[in-house]
């Protein structure tokens, strides 16, 4: 099932998006909240007819870096030890207030000269966990939907912690919304800019797998309904500029689609 938070109005509700194509689209409002036993109400309103908001509001957002091996090495970064064994996951948070939904803008942020797109897969938790064992994994994740990691990747170079770099305003779109049936394991990831194909990768080249970033994760800190869990880009990423349109599609889920505009 697809899930989207939308906005009609004035008011915010969550759907069951419902139908095929870009016209053919209904949202089936939802009585209640998603990570919750629900009801559909039957009211339906076409998507083409409402604001898409970003699909969940998380308490917070883990960001994994260096999950591909390709995007490590064009970054000149090492993912594997002297042995051939993985590195310690490289994780690190981006604020709620970073997250914007599909249609919103990227505002490029004034301390920067050199924005990056980073396609991801994210996880999106459906209750509150901790120290999850690997086989309960599939019982703590409410759906997946797509994301751009927008990165200030000259802040990030220049700066010893990474949270101006990943962690400005409008540095997380997520969306269009929420696919709660999913096999997530070997999916095609890509992003282009105006059109043009800049990154293609599949999740099967994950370096650690979902359930090892979930295990990993809940090992330190509580995760609750909503929060998100970015796991990681493909090689390709490339610099953005004002006036692009960057679009996140991942199979089975849809397209994430955002403009940069000038910030101010």
């Amino acid at each position: 099932m697809r899930i989207a938070r939308f906005s009609i109005d004035g008011n915010v509700a969550f759907g069951a998006v419902e139908g095929e194509g870009p016209d053919g689209l209904v949202l089936d409002i939802i009585k209640g909240i998603p990570y919750a036993d629900f009801e559909l109400s039957g009211t339906k309103v076409p998507l083409n007819k409402v604001r898409l908001l970003p699909p969940v509001l998380p308490n917070k957002v883990v960001a994994i870096g260096r999950n591909y091996a390709e995007h490590a090495k064009e970054l000149g970064n090492a993912v594997f030890d002297d042995q051939g064994r993985p590195e310690v996951p490289v994780a690190f948070f981006k604020p709620t207030t970073s997250v914007i939904g599909s249609g919103d803008t990227i505002e490029y942020p004034s301390f920067s000269n050199e924005l990056h797109h980073e396609a991801e897969l994210a996880v999106v938790i459906g209750r509150m966990c901790r120290e999850v064992p690997r086989e309960r994994v599939k019982d703590v994740i409410f759906g997946y939907t797509c994301a751009n990691d927008v990165t200030a990747r000259d802040v990030q170079k220049r700066e010893k912690q990474w949270a101006r770099a990943k962690g400005f305003d409008t540095s997380c779109p997520l969306g269009p919304w929420v696919e709660t049936d999913l096999d997530p394991n070997d999916l095609t990831i890509q992003a282009t800019v105006n059109g043009e194909q800049r990154q293609l990768g599949r999740t099967a080249d994950m370096i650690r797998s979902i359930e090892d970033l979930v295990v990993h994760i809940t090992e330190a800190m509580t995760l609750l309904p909503g929060d998100v869990i970015l796991t990681g880009t493909p090689a390709g990423v490339g610099p953005l500029n004002v006036g692009d349109e960057v679009a996140v599609t991942i199979e089975g889920i849809g397209t994430l689609t955002n403009r940069v505009i000038k910030r101010g």
